[in-house]
């Protein structure tokens, strides 16, 4: 992919973009996050986006982090505006176990899906995303094993062009440094399912 065209939304103060590779470093107190459950609204997560408008692609991904605190995370994200879009990431919530989780907001309300996982000093992480029109797939795979479904789900607001790309945020007060590379934006491998007999 041509990094060149990617542009920031909540532009990080120190980062860096060479060759295949987005490096930099979050600032306490980001996130996003809109109104379930919590009642509060966060819309300040560094994200690093391009612009796709292919109706049926698959996009892919890799991180690597070491977390500093409670909730940090890094991953990838689709972004239309601040009340309808789509993060998944592995937070960290201490040593051992961290969530490997997807936040898909529509419309202004979040939800959040998420699953324990072993949660070492650094986090290696591979994640495909893949569209047929406002229908989504996530996948992710740990440390380079092969890729598992998280989950499948709809965007309202993802008619024709999307915002998608990477983010990464420290919610309470850290800072760490998150390093993308991989990026890859192709065919769709989500196959097209068929109804028995259609």
């Amino acid at each position: 992919m041509d990094l060149s065209k990617f542009f920031w939304i909540n532009e990080p103060k120190n980062f860096r973009i060479a060759g295949d590779s987005i490096s930099f470093q979050t600032e306490p107190g980001t996130d996003f996050w809109q109104r379930t459950y919590y009642g509060f609204q966060n819309d300040n997560a560094h994200a690093c986006l391009t612009k796709v408008e292919e109706q049926e692609f698959s996009f892919s991904v890799n991180v690597r982090y070491a977390p500093a605190q409670l909730f940090d995370q890094a991953g990838v994200i689709i972004y239309q505006n601040s009340d309808n879009w789509f993060k998944a990431s592995v937070e960290f919530e201490g040593e051992g176990v961290s969530k490997l989780g997807s936040v898909v907001t529509n419309h202004g309300y979040s939800d959040w899906a998420t699953t324990d996982i072993e949660s070492p000093a650094e986090i290696h992480m591979s994640y495909r995303l893949s569209r047929r029109n406002k229908d989504f797939l996530i996948e992710s795979a740990i440390n380079g094993n092969p890729f598992r479904q998280m989950r499948i789900f709809h965007l309202h607001e993802a008619a024709g062009l999307i915002q998608l790309g990477i983010y990464a945020c420290s919610p309470l007060k850290s800072s760490f440094q998150a390093t993308f590379s991989s990026f890859d934006l192709g065919k769709c491998v989500w196959e097209a399912y068929q109804l028995a007999g259609g």
